[in-house]
């Protein structure tokens, strides 16, 4: 009689299922494509552009698979590698520099299968291909701003104080402080109490003395300074996480490397030309008092004259290019902001990014707007980017900020913590900006220096090579197990190959990104998933030999062997969960595929192959067993 009851069997072949139909997405090879999208400024891409790209490659003799439309992005696949890389060139050369051109790896899985969320296992960055960034975090900017707001807040204090000075200004000196010339030896005295009262973070000292000018320094300390520039590093890791992160980058590698330099490692992604964009673009909002409006006389005559305001700076309206004054006084910035999502003006009919501010930007923000109403406020798109130029025959990475108005408009009424701006090009760029802004801003601009791709073709030579290794630990296994067990053992290999159909499976459904060393983990989880059916089959062996009925030594065989199992398993099960918690990038993955692998076997060596033990030999008269 079978011990096995019936909802157990009902959950094998359930579990059996699931994992045929979830492993099944990655039986399905994607094909190689270029991905065009169009840069900040360019038309859209249209039906037009799709005819173009069809005609230049039929012209050109370049064979592809489909050419289609994609929402802001069009797609262009190929059969192999090389026709890929000849179809880029073409539609590099055909479309200029007003579009980006990418390569990618597109998913060929059949739409049913997508709808009930089955899908492959995104690949790593040695599997798949992807990029490679090492970025180089400008800590002297930090420090610039770090002195350019103490000597802010340091004429407040004076003024607070009521003690005159002359001027409050950064030393020419980088890391030399705020000197602050005053013009009594008293009011340098009291200034100085103030100032090292208030602000713990200075080290104040006399300067030399002249006549009615009296310079005291202060210096941030040393302490405080490298604490700012491990702040830097710490806080641009987090914006490129969230950056990443809103692109749906599965466990992408973001480490720091060195006192100034972050990797980020991206494979997998979807999209690697926004992934670059979104990555190497630094790009803010400034809000700013305004000082007239766009192609006022003032402004005409500072652009025509060069004579412009000591106390402004001349940029140009975004679209119109027409000259505008705004104040160098800045009331928030990007960085104060808490939130941020696009969408459209609903009287005007443009693009908007809404804006939430935190408590501290909207306190200065609400100062401003209730003591100026009726006065103009401008919006200031700042955005730095790494120009490559070749100097002497060598690449040399020059950082260009790029500054322009995109609204300057009236104070109708008062506002504070939450308020739009408009004047955005285009909705694309109402909802790049707003991605940025809610990624973050980075506390130090970062250049990307080191730039490396791996190709599909490298990628495809790891594939094979992976999936050899696991086709030959998986046989290897299968043989021995079979040899030596007989019937049991060809049950033992069934669960096997099923713990292996599952595991893919449940990677699948997670989104586990598969990696060289995951494939690793796989092999090792095969090789020791058939422990479990060892201890079982020699449980039912010594049954046997000590004269209990077939029937009693698969009951009994079962029974005793599974508190050993158990302990062998948990004590993997620990080794895995501190590699996965503990570890990063490969080491964590191949953590995460053994952990999910020892779940996996303990399920299919012990219930499924009980279930298939109890199915063969449960209603039968034995004698003896094949063991």
């Amino acid at each position: 009689m079978t011990d096995f009851p019936r909802w157990k069997y009902a959950l094998v072949a359930l579990v059996m299922v699931f994992g045929v139909i979830y492993a099944l997405p990655n039986a399905f090879v994607p094909v190689p494509a270029v991905q065009v999208s169009a840069n900040r400024g360019a038309p859209a891409i249209d039906q037009a552009v799709r005819q173009k790209v069809i005609d230049t490659l039929t012209q050109k003799r370049i064979a592809f698979g489909k050419v289609v439309v994609e929402g802001d992005n069009l797609l262009a696949t190929f059969a192999d590698t090389d026709v890929q890389k000849s179809g880029s060139d073409a539609i590099k050369a055909l479309l200029g520099d007003q579009y980006t051109v990418a390569f990618k790896l597109q998913s060929t899985v059949p739409e049913w299968l997508g709808m009930i969320g089955a899908r492959s296992m995104p690949l790593g960055l040695d599997l798949q291909g992807g990029v490679h960034f090492l970025m180089q975090v400008d800590q002297n900017d930090v420090i610039d701003k770090q002195e350019s707001s103490y000597a802010d807040d340091i004429r407040s204090l004076l003024r607070d104080k009521k003690i005159r000075y002359e001027s409050v200004a950064r030393n020419s000196v980088r890391g030399k402080g705020v000197a602050v010339v005053l013009r009594s030896e008293d009011d340098r005295a009291k200034a100085a109490d103030a100032i090292a009262n208030e602000y713990t973070d200075l080290l104040v000292s006399n300067g030399p003395s002249t006549g009615d000018r009296f310079v005291l320094n202060a210096v941030i300390k040393p302490d405080k300074l490298r604490d700012i520039g491990r702040g830097a590093i710490t806080q641009n890791l987090q914006t490129l996480r969230n950056r990443i992160n809103a692109l749906g980058v599965s466990e992408p590698l973001i480490q720091q490397q060195g006192e100034n330099h972050i990797v980020v490692d991206l494979a997998g992604v979807q999209d690697p030309a926004e992934a670059k964009k979104l990555i190497g673009t630094v790009a803010t909002l400034e809000y700013r008092p305004g000082i007239g409006h766009p192609g006022d006389p003032q402004a005409r005559e500072a652009e025509k004259t060069g004579n412009i305001p000591p106390d402004a700076n001349l940029y140009h309206m975004r679209g119109t290019g027409l000259p505008v004054l705004v104040s160098k006084k800045v009331i928030v910035t990007g960085k104060e902001l808490v939130d941020a999502s696009s969408g459209i003006d609903q009287q005007s009919g443009t693009p908007k990014v809404d804006v939430t501010l935190n408590a501290a930007g909207a306190r200065k923000m609400s100062d401003f707007t209730n003591a100026n109403v009726g006065k103009p406020m401008a919006v200031v798109y700042v955005e730095r980017v790494t120009e490559t130029k070749m100097v002497d025959g060598k690449e040399v990475r020059v950082p260009k900020v790029t500054e322009s108005v995109i609204n300057d408009a009236n104070i109708a009424s008062p506002f504070s913590r939450q308020f739009q701006t408009t004047g955005l090009g285009s909705p694309k760029e109402a909802s790049d900006l707003a991605l940025l802004l809610k990624g973050g801003a980075f506390a130090a601009p970062v250049d990307i220096i080191e730039e490396g791709v791996i190709g599909s073709s490298m990628g495809a030579d790891n594939i094979d090579k992976g999936f050899k290794s696991v086709m030959l630990g998986l046989a290897l296994v299968l043989l021995a197990a079979a040899i030596y067990y007989k019937l049991f053992g060809l049950v033992a290999d069934i669960a096997l190959f099923f713990n292996l159909v599952i595991l893919v499976a449940v990677m699948s459904l997670i989104g586990v990104t598969l990696t060289m060393p995951g494939i690793a983990g796989i092999v090792l989880t095969l090789g020791m998933a058939i422990d479990a059916n060892v201890l079982i089959c020699e449980r039912v062996r010594e049954e046997l030999r000590n004269g209990s009925t077939p029937h009693a030594a698969i009951y009994a065989g079962y029974e005793k062997a599974w508190s050993t199992i158990l302990d062998a398993n948990v004590t993997h099960l620990i080794a895995a969960l501190a590699l996965t918690t503990m570890g990063t990038g490969a080491i964590k993955g191949f953590g995460i595929t053994l952990m999910i692998g020892i779940l996996t076997s303990l399920f299919t060596s012990v219930t499924l192959t009980h279930a298939f033990t109890a199915a063969i030999h449960g209603h039968r008269k034995l004698k003896t067993l094949s063991v």
